[in-house]
Protein backbone atom coordinates (compact mmCIF):
# COMPACT_ATOMS: atom_id res chain seq x y z
CA UNK A 1 0.00 0.00 0.00
CA UNK A 2 2.78 2.06 0.82
CA UNK A 3 5.31 2.28 -2.18
CA UNK A 4 8.24 4.44 -3.03
CA UNK A 5 8.92 5.09 -6.61
CA UNK A 6 12.37 6.69 -7.62
CA UNK A 7 13.24 8.16 -10.89
CA UNK A 8 16.23 10.30 -12.87
CA UNK A 9 18.11 7.06 -13.58
CA UNK A 10 19.76 7.03 -16.97
CA UNK A 11 22.47 6.38 -19.16
CA UNK A 12 25.54 9.14 -18.61
CA UNK A 13 28.98 9.84 -19.89
CA UNK A 14 31.84 10.22 -17.50
CA UNK A 15 31.74 13.60 -15.51
CA UNK A 16 28.38 14.17 -15.95
CA UNK A 17 25.41 14.51 -13.75
CA UNK A 18 22.02 13.14 -12.79
CA UNK A 19 19.32 13.88 -10.56
CA UNK A 20 17.61 10.93 -8.70
CA UNK A 21 14.27 11.67 -6.63
CA UNK A 22 12.11 9.61 -4.78
CA UNK A 23 8.27 9.66 -3.23
CA UNK A 24 5.39 7.63 -2.40
CA UNK A 25 3.69 6.63 -4.70
CA UNK A 26 -0.48 7.40 -3.46
CA UNK A 27 -0.71 9.57 -0.38
CA UNK A 28 2.75 11.50 0.93
CA UNK A 29 3.74 9.94 4.33
CA UNK A 30 6.17 11.32 7.00
CA UNK A 31 9.18 9.24 6.85
CA UNK A 32 12.12 9.21 9.39
CA UNK A 33 15.71 8.63 7.69
CA UNK A 34 16.22 8.17 4.17
CA UNK A 35 18.62 6.47 2.17
CA UNK A 36 20.05 6.05 -1.07
CA UNK A 37 21.73 2.19 -1.79
CA UNK A 38 22.93 0.80 -4.99
CA UNK A 39 23.57 -2.61 -6.59
CA UNK A 40 26.26 -3.50 -9.35
CA UNK A 41 25.76 -6.51 -11.12
CA UNK A 42 26.98 -9.69 -9.44
CA UNK A 43 27.81 -7.57 -6.17
CA UNK A 44 26.01 -6.83 -2.95
CA UNK A 45 23.96 -4.14 -1.69
CA UNK A 46 25.80 -0.85 -0.56
CA UNK A 47 25.21 2.20 0.98
CA UNK A 48 25.44 5.29 -1.06
CA UNK A 49 23.84 8.29 0.95
CA UNK A 50 21.42 8.46 3.73
CA UNK A 51 19.25 11.95 5.52
CA UNK A 52 17.39 12.04 8.60
CA UNK A 53 14.33 13.24 9.23
CA UNK A 54 15.41 16.94 9.87
CA UNK A 55 17.52 17.03 7.08
CA UNK A 56 20.11 18.00 9.40
CA UNK A 57 22.74 15.06 9.71
CA UNK A 58 23.63 13.00 6.63
CA UNK A 59 26.10 10.22 5.30
CA UNK A 60 27.76 9.24 2.37
CA UNK A 61 30.28 6.59 1.15
CA UNK A 62 33.62 7.49 1.21
CA UNK A 63 33.40 6.34 -3.13
CA UNK A 64 30.87 9.28 -3.17
CA UNK A 65 31.66 12.08 -1.12
CA UNK A 66 31.91 15.33 -2.50
CA UNK A 67 30.66 13.87 -5.88
CA UNK A 68 27.42 13.13 -4.51
CA UNK A 69 24.18 15.59 -2.37
CA UNK A 70 21.57 14.13 -0.62
CA UNK A 71 18.30 15.95 0.63
CA UNK A 72 14.95 15.83 1.08
CA UNK A 73 11.67 18.14 1.11
CA UNK A 74 9.47 16.60 3.75
CA UNK A 75 6.79 18.80 2.60
CA UNK A 76 7.19 16.45 -0.52
CA UNK A 77 7.39 13.50 0.79
CA UNK A 78 10.71 13.39 -1.53
CA UNK A 79 14.34 12.43 -1.32
CA UNK A 80 16.58 13.51 -3.42
CA UNK A 81 20.32 12.36 -4.72
CA UNK A 82 22.08 14.57 -6.79
CA UNK A 83 25.72 12.72 -8.52
CA UNK A 84 28.00 15.12 -10.00
CA UNK A 85 30.98 13.97 -11.58
CA UNK A 86 29.62 10.40 -12.34
CA UNK A 87 32.17 7.79 -12.89
CA UNK A 88 31.77 4.37 -14.51
CA UNK A 89 32.20 3.04 -10.84
CA UNK A 90 28.77 4.31 -10.09
CA UNK A 91 27.36 2.12 -12.80
CA UNK A 92 24.57 0.30 -10.86
CA UNK A 93 20.68 -0.15 -9.67
CA UNK A 94 19.79 2.90 -6.87
CA UNK A 95 16.99 1.96 -4.71
CA UNK A 96 15.68 4.36 -2.26
CA UNK A 97 14.99 3.00 0.90
CA UNK A 98 12.75 4.83 4.17
CA UNK A 99 12.63 4.11 7.62
CA UNK A 100 9.92 4.39 10.11
CA UNK A 101 11.90 3.98 13.18
CA UNK A 102 15.12 5.95 12.96
CA UNK A 103 14.37 9.47 13.52
CA UNK A 104 17.91 11.09 14.72
CA UNK A 105 20.51 8.84 13.45
CA UNK A 106 21.32 7.94 9.48
CA UNK A 107 21.66 4.08 9.26
CA UNK A 108 24.11 2.58 7.12
CA UNK A 109 22.38 -0.86 7.26
CA UNK A 110 19.47 -1.72 5.16
CA UNK A 111 17.99 -4.02 8.25
CA UNK A 112 16.41 -0.42 9.49
CA UNK A 113 14.85 0.60 6.55
CA UNK A 114 11.68 -0.22 5.88
CA UNK A 115 10.30 0.54 2.70
CA UNK A 116 11.94 0.23 -0.67
CA UNK A 117 11.46 1.34 -4.31
CA UNK A 118 11.96 -0.48 -7.26
CA UNK A 119 15.31 0.90 -8.51
CA UNK A 120 16.47 3.22 -11.31
CA UNK A 121 18.89 2.18 -13.14
CA UNK A 122 22.03 4.35 -13.71
CA UNK A 123 24.71 3.82 -16.31
CA UNK A 124 27.73 5.62 -17.19
CA UNK A 125 29.62 5.23 -19.72
CA UNK A 126 33.91 5.84 -20.31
Amino acid sequence: QVQLVESGGGLVQAGGSLRLSCAPSGRPFNYGAMAWFRQAPGKGREFVSGINRSGANTDYADSVKGRFTISRDNAKSTVYLQMNSLKPEDTASYYCAASLRVFVEVPTQGRFYDYWGQGTQVTVSS
